[in-house]
């Protein structure tokens, strides 16, 4: 059995015959598009998907800082008003 991700669901049929009433229907939720029973891919609207993008981006940043943090003992210490 396949864990599905999504607490909305279409069947790849009802999906591509009208995928926006399907978006619609979801109110924004995620949908799971299943065939079969089986998931076959997931479908967000736009404004959920710029939260994922930002959210991802974020994660990103934070390694980031994370990563020279832990070089911090390569740094150079300066005077803030020479800068």
């Amino acid at each position: 059995m396949q864990r599905i991700l999504a607490d909305v669901t279409s069947n790849i049929a009802e999906f591509t015959r009208n995928p926006m009433s399907v978006l619609r229907e979801a109110k924004g939720h995620p949908v799971a598009v299943l065939d079969c029973n089986k998931p076959v891919f997931y479908v967000v609207d736009y404004k959920l998907f710029e939260v994922m993008a930002e959210e991802i981006s974020k994660n990103d940043l934070c390694k980031t800082l994370l990563s020279r943090i832990s070089e911090k003992a390569h740094a150079i210490e300066i005077d803030i008003g020479e800068v």
